[in-house]
């Protein structure tokens, strides 16, 4: 082995003005993932598609200078020119402005769907977690029996026992089994969290078991929930298309991109704009729903995090 002299070290030592220093600057849990998200260009793109159809949901009906659900029988099946961008129906409506309002309706049934079926499966989720045991056993065995009812058949019994095929109708349909999917993620990860030295140190100093579901343990879940939004609203949007095409949906004098679609599909080969417009839309809404929710789930994991 060689001798190592003394003479053959130095002393470094350490500098007093960089004990305290930072590798990086300070910022949020949020604020991180939004730069994450940022540098993810496909979901940022598809961010700026999806404002940009938000708006025209908004505000389309009111710039195209048209009434929605104005009957002009001298423009019937026009195809899309200066005076209708998109065209007009078979009753000499703007299309323009009906797919836009259809937006209205088919977003709002996607965005309303998405967060009542994640509040009640959180909530639902998170008892079932906390309390464990038997309490655990019965709550996923209801899941598991509500999650196997096709929604089609709910809405079918719905509507004839209400009598009803109104937004309300559907919204209550889909959301009726919608939040089971929820309920058995949030259920997953709240396990995990419930090991933690912090539900102990809560549960030790008598705190509520609803104080630590509400305040402890659904906000360490808010990640996979936000992400399961995201992935949940296509579905809805999908669900409410689906319906309104086979005739389950909304009805006249209301409109949906579904509704559109079904009302096109039988003059497709004489006027395929008709059809193009609501199924761009909702192909368009759906993927950039998709594309958010994948650029979310990167974002928002704390494992990724530099």
């Amino acid at each position: 082995m060689q001798n190592l002299a003394r003479e053959d070290f130095t002393h470094i030592g350490v500098e007093v003005t960089d004990a305290e220093r930072l590798g990086r600057p300070r910022v949020s849990y949020f604020k991180d993932a939004w730069r994450r998200f940022r540098e993810n260009k496909i979901a940022t793109l598809a961010l700026i598609i999806l404002t940009i159809m938000v708006f025209f949901v908004i505000f389309g009906p009111a710039i195209s200078g048209y009434d929605y659900a104005r009957i002009d029988g001298s423009v019937r099946n026009q195809p899309p020119s200066r005076e209708h961008w998109f065209g007009t129906d078979q009753l000499g409506r703007d299309l323009f402005a009906r797919v836009w309002q259809g937006g209205r309706i088919s977003m709002a049934i996607g965005l309303i769907g998405a967060f009542v079926a994640s509040f009640i499966g959180s909530i639902y989720g998170g008892i079932a977690a906390y309390f464990g045991g038997i309490v655990d056993d019965i709550m996923m065995r209801i899941v598991e029996v509500l999650i196997s009812v096709p929604y089609l058949i709910v809405v079918i019994l719905l509507s004839v026992i209400l009598q009803s095929s109104s937004i309300f109708t559907l919204i209550l349909a889909m959301t009726l089994t919608g939040w089971c999917g929820i309920a058995r993620i949030v259920r997953g990860q709240m396990l995990q969290v419930k090991a933690q030295e912090y539900i102990m140190a809560a549960r030790a100093l008598g705190v509520r078991p609803w104080k630590i579901i509400v305040r402890h343990m659904i906000p360490n879940t808010l990640g996979v929930v936000l992400v399961a939004i995201t992935f949940d609203i296509p579905g809805y949007i999908f669900g409410e298309a689906f319906l309104s095409f086979i005739g389950l949906g909304v009805q006249p004098p209301d409109t949906s991109w579904g509704a559109l679609a079904s009302a096109a599909q039988s003059r497709f080969i004489f006027y395929p704009y008709q059809l193009l417009f609501p199924s761009l839309m909702i192909a368009l809404t759906m993927l950039c729903f998709t594309l958010i929710g994948d650029g979310l789930r990167d974002a928002l994991d704390p494992r990724l995090r530099k």
